[in-house]
């Protein structure tokens, strides 16, 4: 298969070793695809720290699809990041993805403990120097001469960061999204991608802003497939976004669960068409490990085409 636009995918590690099996048959469907890169999610606190390392693995080893690890500061200490950051690049990973990240489940905002890194930006920074130390240089042998190494410069770890079209539910002001995207941006983040929203509007006009402030990296739109009206809801709980009407109307009206899938996947593929057509530098899609329904979103959008692919 392959792609008219770049695409690219978010799956999380499962609850338990069981559901790993499952997860890399979705992991080698997706990378069927051919996409940019497969992001792998990091629960809060570092609750999935092993598992997602786990399937970062995999898809490095297994597939020809760079992994980016998503990597969240909330309750963390230098020195926990710091490991964590290593161990991730010892393991072959060089892109990553930096979030402030989320309070633990049944802990609130007010209650949340921040620990020395209190923004994504500060991790961005943290991510480049931990690289800087651990190789501050690379080595290329020099043919014909034992033992002569030439010095170069290594390779840089991409880091990209969480943009928020509708504004972030503790954003004080309309001003403070694009300042924090600023801020990112100036620590050292290369992309950026979108939480979710569901107009197309949304994102380009957020865009146009973010560049009339100065933001230069590529803002990548991120889309969740809505399949039924109770993700709906608690997705717009979670998000604190705006509730579309339309839409949630439609998803209310069909009356089975393949109805609404029917509706959620024609609603996305819809708005993926919409971006590509605005000018969005690829699609980002938060597959729910559910590869069938992100793959369908993609077909019904005149994204992805059936190819051979020569061996």
């Amino acid at each position: 298969m392959t792609s008219a636009i770049p695409i690219s995918f978010e799956i999380y590690p499962p609850r338990s070793d069981d559901g790993l099996p499952a997860l890399f048959d979705t992991i080698r469907e997706l990378a069927s695809a051919c996409p940019q890169f497969i992001s792998v999610t990091f629960g809060a606190g570092g609750s999935t720290r092993g598992r997602s390392l786990d399937v970062l693995r995999h898809i490095l080893r297994e597939t020809d699809v760079p992994p980016l690890a998503h990597l969240t500061c909330v309750g963390s200490s230098y020195a926990e990041a710091n490991a964590i950051i290593r161990e991730f690049l010892d393991a072959g990973i060089t892109r990553f993805l930096a979030l402030r990240g989320d309070p633990p489940a049944g802990v609130s905002e007010d209650e949340v403990f921040l620990g020395d890194l209190e923004s994504a930006a500060q991790l961005v920074q943290l991510i480049g120097r931990v690289q800087t130390e651990r190789e501050p240089y690379s080595e290329e042998l020099v043919p014909g001469v034992p033992g002569a190494a030439r010095v170069g410069r290594r390779e840089r770890v991409q880091v990209s960061v969480a943009a928020f079209p509708n504004g972030h539910p503790r954003s004080r002001r309309p001003g403070d999204d694009i300042d924090a995207l600023l801020a990112k941006q100036a620590a050292g983040a290369t992309l950026a991608i979108t939480q979710l929203f569901f107009h197309a509007d949304e994102y380009l006009d957020f865009v146009a802003r973010a560049r009339a402030a100065g933001v230069t990296m590529p803002i990548l739109p991120g889309i969740m497939p809505v399949t039924s009206p109770g993700r709906l809801r608690r997705v717009l709980e979670l998000t604190g976004d705006p509730l579309p009407a339309t839409f949630a109307a439609d998803l209310d009206a069909a009356d089975t669960p393949a109805a609404q899938r029917a509706v959620g996947i024609a609603h996305a593929a819809d708005l993926a068409r919409r971006l590509a057509d605005g000018g969005a530098p690829g699609i980002h899609l938060y597959a729910f490990n559910n590869h069938d329904t992100v793959l369908t979103v993609l077909r019904a959008a005149g994204l992805l085409t059936e190819q051979e692919i020569a061996r």
